[in-house]
């Protein structure tokens, strides 16, 4: 038996629930079947790319070593590679303090406004989008469970806003954190959103596609469940905040539609 070589450079970077290895494959010389990747010396799944996305894992970061064997079309396995340390990032949902969040934390958005699947009445419902001021607005109420995008017609084939209003009793000592999580979003649009803290730009919020089912069913937890969760988390300088009111904007001016977990602004511990 003759061993297929073994791959090299194998490299991670972790996220949110997920690490993704990137490697350089082996030579077209070799009929590869596949890759088997392994964390801790488990296998946590197969890929005929020289990629892989390790899904499912905890809010809480956890360093792993991952490993990764060739295995050619007659079955020959190579020697495992050099192993990469990669560590998952720990949410700020558990690391920090909650200051203002609408929505529960939880894989589902059954406590916003039309959920599950009243997104053609959002035009009515929501004329001038949504405006929520935490402490007084209610999520059933007043945070509709989806943002629609331009290329929404049943949502006026236009751009949408969500307004996020929030008192803090003095501007921060430490920047804060955004956490924005989505049970899921359209399948091949989800694009992006411009977000505002206080009418100041804080960057461009990216969105993975998802799977399109989340406009009509809220819950991403159970056991297959066709949603395609995503979790946007990331800093937000202490220098865009001020004492009082402060007001947060999603602009959706690209895409589709996002369907919300949550979103919060927690401070640091």
């Amino acid at each position: 038996m003759r061993r297929p070589p073994a791959i090299t450079g194998l490299h991670g970077a972790g996220g949110i629930r997920i690490v993704t290895l990137d490697w350089k494959p082996v030579s077209w010389a070799t009929v590869v079947d596949h890759y088997a990747v392994y964390a801790d010396g488990a296998l946590v799944g197969k890929t005929v790319y020289p990629h892989f996305v390790h899904r499912g894992l905890d809010f809480t970061g956890v360093t792993r070593s991952y490993s990764v064997v060739t295995v050619d079309a007659a079955g020959n396995r190579s020697a495992q590679s050099r192993p990469a340390a990669v560590a998952n990032l720990t949410s700020v949902t558990i690391s920090g303090t909650p200051v203002a969040t609408v929505g529960t934390f939880d894989g589902k958005g059954s406590e916003l406004a039309l959920s599950p699947k009243g997104y053609a009445e959002y035009p009515t419902r929501f004329p001038s989008d949504v405006d929520y001021t935490f402490g007084t607005s209610t999520p059933a109420a007043d945070w509709a469970y989806l943002l629609p995008g331009p290329a929404d017609k049943w949502a006026g084939t236009k751009n949408h806003r969500a307004t996020f209003r929030f008192d803090l009793p003095a501007v921060p000592e430490q920047d804060l954190d955004l956490a924005l999580w989505l049970i899921d979003s359209h399948a091949s649009l989800a694009a992006s959103a411009l977000l505002t803290i206080n009418g100041t730009e804080a960057g461009r919020l990216t969105f993975a596609n998802g799977a399109t089912k989340g406009s009509t069913i809220a819950d991403s937890t159970y056991p297959g469940s066709p949603l395609k969760p995503s979790y946007l988390e990331q800093p937000l300088p202490k220098a865009l905040f001020r004492p009082g009111q402060n007001v947060l904007e999603l602009f959706k001016d690209q895409g589709s539609w996002i369907a919300y977990d949550a979103l919060g602004i927690f401070a640091r511990r």
